[in-house]
């Protein structure tokens, strides 16, 4: 049976940045081993008839001789079947990527050798290349849920330190496929501890009719053998627990995969493997999705819950008046209230939704709304392209957009907005730009994504806090427990030298705890001859916002402005900004968008600014108030990526960079990454020698979590249980290159270690998932 479709492929989405990327990376990349055709389309169907007749039938003469006459004709054809079907691989292998070989003839009851497959690796050849590709690539990633052990046990193939021999091959006893468990990321909001604090929660339930509840994901208890840790960022760090994996059926099943439309699932999963799926649905049976308002279902839900949350704040409040609001609940012995944030998701008009895209947000939507009493909201901000659509006065416009763009189950969360809306909402002339390097409109949603954010936030005084999410970004665990735990991190860290932490990336294995890589960027402040950050920034030019001309101040009350070293400064703080990159100075960085500054004076030095690439972000309302009057009444602004950061800079917002776990996919030597992302001014990721430099941006390909990342999508669909190939090459591997890995058949193999089971990380981009989005 056929999935549905919603809309027709958007043609293209290639960015200014993305092109300009590509271009630049041609000079440093190797040329890929299959080089793509040069002819194009078009020149095949000229205006001429002659030439069209004359060409079309050499052409299909060409093409039937090569099909009768090459003996390789059938092996590429083959080659693009395997994907599809997800089945091809070489049964007489071992040892390899993602292999186990198997000592015994049964499953049961045997011993593994796990191994990292240096056999399997292909020499790379070529002189002038960047450092990583001569790296060899980890097979950890790719063993399965077979070769699962305790947390304990657990010996990540990489990082080594240097000099230390790989404890590989291991050997491990397989005894049955181990069974998963419900995943709980939330408090107990029944016990005695939460109670006494906080308002009861009411359950919420997906029906009206209150007789289907919100389901668990389920997560294995356990690590998987030889799986690599993180080379940047941390769980531990965070309070993201790392003794569990998931696999894509405990992940997804609850919303949807591994069953079909006739029992109102996703279909999606069923094409894979799936041994020992059924768990997921003991509980619940397998839920059908087919009717669901999730608009409704979120409304219900914070009905129930609204005694729990705080009245909304005033537009203009400071620290110190949050402050005196938080103590008066606390000084009458009342049950505290909480504040709601919203989760926005940017969506916009022909972007393809598949079942697998739909999957992510009903799990987003159930894990951060719906279980936690509405704690959460989820909005989609549709984007309408068309600016002559009648999207305000006539409602049947409006539906038609919807009905055509959005799957039905969200309509009840979309909001739609237009760029000639924006030039209502942010009226007269802006000024010029220090440069324009995209020569986009200061109203166009490439350069000020900011603007429908900030739009969404006056409209909506109910939240205090906004996540800026994006529609091809996937979280592997649950999206609470993500959420909720960078929040927390980020309010205990103190003010002090944050802006400094922040400015670089977090290499466990090279810098040591957190408390050693404190001390280093404390050193390495007083070492660079530069003021740490505290307060407001100060520079020629500076306009005050209406806020500071009466005297307020966004420092909070524990904060000495004659100590700058103040330890408890900021210290149980809500940040005002959370980034998932770090904050880093685009002066002289090469990022191709540092001038993008607009409405100051151009007799006057650029301002101060920092930036954080990749919008996916928590801002405070209070920041988006700043931003907000920034852009109403002083005409100022600034490129997407680097509006939210620079505000909060410069009028002493607390802004905060939490380094979540990001993976590389080759096996580094650990001083060359901290050379390659840390390696700008005074050893961070900002100025001369940053890793945003076009010309440094390559680094990124082979990491989990960047706009030009590679091996994000490689990795994920590997989990979802599709083969892929595997991007090795004696070029150094590219994209689409290599031998092909992975899905069905290579996971039910007897010699095999099944399917995958990964710890909790955020993957970015994911531009497909299923094979057959590539027709």
């Amino acid at each position: 049976m056929e999935p549905p479709s919603f809309l027709t492929r958007s043609k293209s989405d290639d960015s200014f940045l993305s092109i300009l990327s590509t271009r630049e990376e041609k000079a440093l990349l190797p040329a890929p081993v299959h080089q793509k055709p040069k002819i194009r389309v078009r020149t095949l169907l000229g205006h001429c008839l002659y030439r069209r007749v004359i060409l079309w039938s050499a052409g299909i003469l060409f093409l039937l001789c090569l099909a009768l006459s090459s003996p390789g004709g059938h092996q590429r054809r083959q080659r693009i079947m395997e994907l599809v079907d997800f089945s091809h691989q070489d049964a007489t292998s071992s040892g390899g990527e993602g292999e186990a070989t198997m000592v015994g003839k049964e499953t049961e009851g045997v011993v593994f050798v796990v191994s990292t497959g240096d056999a399997q690796q292909v020499p790379v050849q070529g002189e002038h290349m960047p450092t990583w590709l001569r790296f060899r690539h980890l097979d950890g990633f790719f063993n399965g849920l077979k070769a699962l052990v305790p947390a304990s046990e657990h010996v990540a193939e990489y990082p080594k330190k240097s000099g230390e021999a790989t404890p590989f091959p291991l050997t491990l006893s397989y005894t049955g496929l181990p069974t998963p468990t419900p995943y709980v990321a939330r408090p107990d909001y029944e016990s005695p501890e939460y109670t006494s604090q906080y308002h009861a929660v009411e359950k919420c339930y997906l029906d009206k009719e209150r007789r289907i509840p919100v389901p668990d994901l389920y997560a294995y208890n356990g690590v998987v053998q030889g799986q690599p840790e993180p080379a940047m960022g941390s769980r531990s760090l965070l309070g993201l627990r790392d003794d569990v994996c998931f696999d894509r059926f405990g992940r997804y099943g609850p919303y949807g995969l591994g069953y079909g439309f006739e029992e109102g699932g996703a279909f999606v999963g069923t094409d894979t493997e799936q041994e020992g799926s059924g768990t997921v649905w003991e509980k619940t049976g397998k839920i059908n999705y087919e009717n669901m308002d999730w608009g409704d279902a979120q409304t219900r839900c914070y009905e129930l819950n609204k005694k729990r949350f705080a009245e909304p704040a005033a537009p203009t409040k400071t620290a110190a008046a949050s402050s005196k609001l938080h103590q008066r609940s606390f000084l009458r012995n009342e049950r505290q209230k909480i504040s709601r944030t919203a989760v926005i998701i940017r969506a916009y008009v022909g972007f393809q939704w598949t079942q697998h895209t739909i999957l992510n947000f009903r799990a987003l939507i159930s894990e951060l709304s719906l279980k936690s009493g509405g704690e959460y909201a989820v909005h989609f901000l549709l984007h309408v392209r068309n600016n002559n659509e009648a999207i305000w006065a006539d409602p049947m416009t409006a539906q038609r957009i919807l009905d055509e763009n959005i799957p039905q189950e969200f309509h009840g969360l979309c909001t739609l907005w237009s760029e000639a809306q924006m030039r209502l909402y942010y009226p007269g002339k802006f000024g010029g730009s220090f440069q324009n390097p995209s020569g986009g409109d200061i109203h166009g949603v490439y350069r000020s994504a900011h603007f429908p954010l900030q739009h969404f936030a006056m409209e909506h005084p109910e939240y205090e806090h906004f996540w800026n999410w994006e529609l091809d970004m996937r979280w592997l665990g649950d999206y609470y427990e993500l959420f909720n735990r960078l929040s927390a991190w980020a309010r205990e860290q103190p003010r002090n030298e944050l802006w400094e932490r922040s400015a670089k990336y977090y290499i466990p294995s090279y810098h040591g705890s957190w408390d050693d890589f404190t001390s280093l960027v404390h050193n390495e402040t007083l070492q660079s001859g530069r003021q740490a950050i505290y307060g407001p920034a100060q520079f020629p030019g500076r306009q005050p916002l209406r806020s500071e001309l009466r005297g307020e101040s966004f420092m909070p009350p524990n904060c000495d402005p004659n100590n700058r070293y103040n330890p408890e400064c900021g210290k149980g703080e809500e940040a005002d900004l959370i980034t998932l990159n770090p904050l880093f100075d685009t002066e002289n960085s090469g990022w191709v968008f540092s001038t993008d500054v607009t409405g100051y004076k151009r007799s006057l030095p650029l301002p101060p600014r920092r930036c954080s690439i990749i919008t996916a972000s928590r801002l405070s309302r209070r920041l988006l108030n700043v931003m907000h009057e920034e852009t109403w009444r002083l005409k100022h602004t600034m490129f997407a990526e680097m509006y939210p950061a620079t505000m909060a800079l410069h009028h002493g917002l607390k802004a905060v960079y939490a380094p979540h776990p990001v993976y590389l996919d080759r096996e580094w030597e650990i001083e060359e990454i901290d050379k390659a992302f840390n390696g700008g001014r005074d050893h961070t990721a900002g100025g001369h020698g940053s890793p945003y430099d076009l010309n440094n941006e390559h680094n990124h390909k082979g990491s989990s979590w960047y706009y030009n990342s590679e091996f994000a999508g490689l990795l994920w669909r590997r989990w979802l249980g599709y083969a892929q190939f595997d991007g090795r090459g004696t070029n150094g591997g590219r994209s689409g290159e290599g031998q092909l890995r992975g899905g069905k058949e290579d996971e039910e193999r007897g010699d095999g270690t099944g399917r995958l089971c990964l710890r909790s990380m955020l993957v970015h981009p994911i531009k497909w998932e299923h094979p057959s989005e590539l027709d």
